[in-house]
């Protein structure tokens, strides 16, 4: 019941909220970007939704338009090195995510859960495939992330997303979105480029 019709209802009231309130900010983010780099204010990039289907998440645009697209940031030499001051603040604070408040009102993510891997992140969505993590919507931030975020392993982050399937509930989805506050001002777990990233937005 609660999964299935009252999160849904939550993450459409406070998406919807979200957009009006964010829309401002996010104009001026999207002008910040065009005027930061050459290229579209918004990166489009296929992601693993629930049961394994395909669907466009929806970023702010954070790297030159000639990165590889489908490649993990933690995959990519010295990602920093090709980033403006900017875009790696908007990173770090993770503001690069707002426009995804569009795929949570369109109903292809949620505001918690396990985050969505990227289409070829196979070695990730096997892993989740042993705890059913693969079968509920996937979130905006999720228990992965307040317990490490980018530093994560693989199988450490499909464990916790696990454990996350098992416990999901209105409390614990309380917690997970009220402590990624603190993990997101903080910047706490996040690396560019470090060897145990896992998800990360692509290189663009």
């Amino acid at each position: 019941m609660y999964e299935k019709v009252i999160k849904r209802i939550i993450d459409i009231v406070l998406s919807g909220l979200g957009i009006v309130f964010a829309a401002i900010p996010m104009a001026a983010v999207a002008v910040m970007i065009k005027l930061d780099t050459p290229g579209p204010v918004f990166f489009r990039q296929k992601r693993i939704g629930i049961h394994k289907s395909y669907f466009q998440i929806i970023k702010f645009r954070s790297m030159p338009t000639d990165a590889p697209s489908d490649t993990p940031t933690h995959e990519l030499k010295d990602a920093k090195t090709i980033m403006t001051p900017f875009q790696e603040k908007i990173r770090k604070y993770s503001v690069d995510e707002l426009p995804q408040l569009f795929n949570i009102f369109a109903g292809h993510m949620s505001f918690v859960g396990p985050r969505p891997a990227l289409w070829n992140q196979f070695d990730l969505i096997e892993e989740r495939d042993k705890y059913g993590a693969n079968d509920v919507k996937p979130g905006l931030t999720g228990w992965a992330q307040i317990n490490g975020r980018d530093e994560l392993p693989i199988e450490v982050k499909a464990a916790y997303d696990g454990e996350y399937v098992r416990k999901q509930s209105f409390l614990f989805d309380l917690k997970c979105f009220f402590r990624s506050f603190f993990k997101v001002a903080t910047a706490e777990g996040v690396s560019e480029g470090g060897p145990s990233e896992t998800e990360g937005q692509s290189g663009e």
